[in-house]
């Protein structure tokens, strides 16, 4: 893996706006297949390994329910699209928030290596920071289940992570 040890202060995304909502973009190459990096995203239990419990209908236009680990976020979300082992789009809502949350994760093979964009929209702007570092950390346990290792502990990454996402933020970028 590249650069995924959960002590560096490297950032993997960026923060924009899109129709007044925020978008953070990560990006990421893991040393691994890309159908191993596509099974770690859609097989609900590789899934509880890294990311959070994942329950009911994951078909094209199904619905499940979710519990983040990294944030404690419990919600609903919705599978828009699905292109094995390339694409998979998501729509996710909380159900004390009135906005809903696209993600979409593109994955493309180099050889025995896999580059990752995660892209997430439709968050207040106000939050992209916390966003950010957020998905960075989603990110990193990634990397760190594909490469075998432990999730990190989620709010020491974030107390890391967050001032460089605030300053990304502030600077527009």
């Amino acid at each position: 893996m590249t650069g995924n040890d959960g002590a560096d202060a490297r950032i993997l995304g960026s923060l924009r706006s899109a129709d007044g909502k925020g978008v953070v973009r990560m990006e990421d190459r893991f040393d691994t297949d890309v159908e191993d990096v596509w099974s770690a995203l859609t097989d609900p239990s590789r899934l509880a390994r890294w990311y959070g419990e994942v329950a009911g209908d994951l078909r094209v236009g199904g619905e499940f329910r979710s519990r983040v680990f990294a944030s404690g976020w419990e919600g609903t979300g919705r599978v828009e699209a699905c292109d094995p082992p390339r694409r998979l789009v998501v729509t996710g809502k909380d159900p004390d928030e009135p906005y809903e949350n696209l993600i979409e994760v593109s994955l493309v093979a180099d050889g025995d290596q896999t580059t990752l964009v995660w892209e997430e929209r439709g968050m207040p702007l106000d939050y992209l920071a916390g966003y950010g570092a957020g998905i960075q950390v989603h990110v990193e346990d990634l990397a760190a289940y594909l490469a075998g290792r432990e999730r990190c502990d989620a709010s020491a990454r974030m107390g890391e992570l967050l001032a460089a996402y605030q300053d990304l933020a502030a600077s527009g970028g």
